[in-house]
């Protein structure tokens, strides 16, 4: 079956973003007293929202009204200071250049802020990604790795999931393709290592946005 549409994960797989998360993250630490956090925790933390990151960086035992506090502190100074450091992997504008000339839509579908997904999108790939959507559960849509993210997006597409494939860094993003039942393929160049995509269950991994592109084009 041929991919009429490649949907991406954001962190980690089109976008280099993990210094602004570690500056973002370690400003509200900062500003509640805490111990800012290393390069390499940030990158072990990044994958589940911004949530789930807030909680992790707080620490086991975090009272749930510091976590609300924090993080309704780190996500406008996050959606301010997400463009200062961010930028897209090298090979990765070309790859979506390619597929768009070759007819294959694309979206991107992240667990970070919606604002800050549309805002990042706007900004490094303007009439690329036909749809950029984010953590929108306050509207009833799951973040991943439940399927409702990548079920939306194909939805206002109108493709079916055997036509569409998802592309990722992490194991949240092999769960959820999973979840969705598309096909998935792992991104090497992310924020985990081919032994941690390998231990969570990648079955197609790809070393650069090249071979993504021959992946892609080369599908029956």
């Amino acid at each position: 079956m041929s991919i009429r549409a490649v949907l991406y994960d954001m962190d980690g797989t089109v976008l280099d973003t993990l210094e602004d998360l570690k500056n973002a993250v370690n400003a509200a630490l900062a500003a509640f007293g805490r111990p800012a956090l290393t390069l390499e925790q940030v990158r072990a933390y990044v994958g589940n929202g911004s949530r789930r990151l807030i909680e992790l960086a707080l620490g086991e035992g975090a009272a749930s009204a510091e976590i609300e506090r924090m993080l309704a502190w780190y996500k406008p100074w996050y959606d301010a200071h997400c463009r200062i450091l961010t930028r897209p992997y090298p090979g990765v504008l070309p790859l979506m250049e390619r597929l768009k000339a070759a007819g294959v839509r694309q979206a991107i579908v992240s667990n970070k802020p919606d604002s800050a997904v549309r805002a990042l999108a706007e900004d490094f790939f303007p009439g690329l990604a036909e749809f950029a959507v984010g953590e929108r559960e306050s509207e009833g849509i799951r973040r991943k790795p439940w399927p409702d993210m990548l079920d939306t997006v194909r939805a206002q597409m109108a493709l079916p999931p055997e036509d569409c494939l998802y592309v990722g860094d992490s194991e949240v993003d092999i769960l959820t393709a999973a979840n969705a039942g598309l096909r998935c393929v792992s991104v090497t160049w992310g924020f985990r290592s081919r032994e941690q995509l390998l231990q969570a269950g990648a079955q197609t991994l790809v070393d650069t946005p090249e071979a993504l592109g021959d992946l892609v084009l080369a599908s029956p």
